[in-house]
């Protein structure tokens, strides 16, 4: 009987979807457990806030760090590492005697996880041709909302039967089986898979060589700050979603069970939207091949609809009605996920890990903010909308920001001295 084989690009791309099921599984696990433990130690919402929030610091500091480690060292190696990290942060998470214990755990998963995402752009800028980097940037982020979906059901049914601390360990077992099988099965190179095929290799960009010019860090960082910024408008409610929704079903009078029901549904919107998000934006580029209108355009229009969907909220306490508004703004904010991850690889396809990275640092800040301004404000008012009004001014910001990231205009590195020259050389 003939063995069936995936093809290696397919199998570069399905690893990565489960690395970002997992990493999102793993890190927004938490908000679930937090009934568990926030009962166990007696927390305050401000100070869940802080445990949800305390991942993003060192996620923060290794964005851009992690993104020019990928880009030095591989995304082989630095994925291998980062997996050991995040997978031994679990299992601390469930060891945890304490709020101090807890703090050092997601602090330590956030190390593990900060270069991730950046490593998985410099793969895929080798692995993903330049007309379906909308759909890999989407399907794979995808996975990561379908982790943030089954998380609060997976560990309810974990927590029932054992306790909140047993769901760390699940997800952690889970983590290091990724990490023995992403050695084993990525090859850094694609010509250097065993099984790679011409035809495969034809469709994929050409090998580049090694970049000797010395990456222009200031240059870069300010042509990537509007991406940047327009990320953390995105990542604000993000993260307010992430960390608060469970909790936000449970205050409207909702058991465990049926918290979890509507948390997932809620996630299973991103689900979607990401999927969706990123077959649309290929497919405006090769029809108009146009990157502003493909990835711009359609962030800024996504946003818009977010924050539509979001201001009913400001007006009912009806949990179904709720429950609709917080799916439907889901489902429209990740449908920005496909065109914002593939920017990074459009402006500077030479340095995509750092250049992620530094996009990546907005979200990174909002993961920071987001959860403990929120608890703050429901503490001090006991007011569930002022949250989301935040959001609400933040998306407006972020949409007339979409307009300045021009993804149509590549980062150039070198400067020629002769500006008769630079006009040949310069790429457009």
């Amino acid at each position: 009987m003939k063995r069936l084989y995936l093809r290696p690009t397919t199998m570069v791309l399905v690893m990565l979807c489960a690395m970002y099921f997992i990493t999102y599984l793993d890190r927004v696990n938490v908000s679930t457990a937090a009934v568990g433990f926030g009962k166990e130690f007696n927390l305050t919402k401000t100070e869940i806030g802080i445990v949800f929030s305390a991942f993003a610091y060192p996620y923060l500091v290794f964005q851009i760090i992690g993104g020019w480690v990928s880009d030095r060292f591989g995304a082989k190696r630095t994925l291998v590492v980062c997996g050991l990290i995040w997978a031994s942060a679990t299992v601390l998470t469930g060891m945890a005697g304490g709020f101090v214990s807890l703090i050092v755990a997601r602090v330590l998963l956030g190390l593990g996880e900060g270069a991730t995402f950046p490593a998985a752009t410099a793969a895929m800028s080798r692995w993903v041709g330049k007309e379906n980097r909308g759909f890999a940037q989407g399907i794979t982020h995808a996975f990561a909302r379908l982790g943030n979906a089954l998380a609060p059901a997976a560990m309810v049914a974990v927590m029932a039967a054992y306790g909140w601390r047993e769901s760390f360990y699940v997800c952690a077992g889970i983590s290091f089986v990724w990490v023995v099988l992403w050695a084993l099965v990525f090859t850094e190179q694609p010509k250097d898979h065993p099984r790679i095929t011409q035809q495969e290799l034809d469709a994929l960009p050409p090998p580049k060589p090694k970049n000797t010019i010395k990456l222009p860090w200031g240059r870069l960082f300010r042509r990537m700050a509007p991406v940047t910024i327009v990320y953390f408008c995105y990542g604000w409610t993000l993260w307010l979603l992430l960390s608060w929704v469970p909790m936000y079903f449970m205050n409207m009078g909702l058991d465990l069970k049926n918290t979890a029901i509507f948390a997932s549904t809620v996630f299973f919107g991103g689900v979607v939207g990401d999927t969706l998000g990123g077959i649309v934006s290929d497919r405006i580029y090769k029809r108009t091949g146009n990157l502003n209108k493909a990835r711009s355009l359609m962030v800024a229009i996504c946003l818009s609809l977010t924050l539509v969907a979001l201001l009913p909220l400001m007006f009912t306490h009806d949990m179904y009605v709720s429950l609709a508004c917080l799916a439907i703004a889901f489902f429209f904010s990740e449908m920005t996920i496909g065109p914002m991850w593939a920017i990074p690889m459009d402006i500077a396809p030479d340095h995509c890990g750092t250049a992620s990275g530094m996009m990546n640092t907005g979200s990174a800040m909002a993961a920071i903010i987001s959860p403990v301004a929120a608890g703050l404000l429901i503490d001090k008012f006991g007011n569930w909308q002022l949250p989301f009004m935040v959001s609400i001014v933040l998306l407006a910001i972020g949409v007339v920001l979409s307009f300045r990231m021009r993804p149509q205009n590549r980062f150039v590195y070198d400067l020629p001295a002769n500006p008769v020259t630079a006009a040949v050389v310069m790429p457009k």
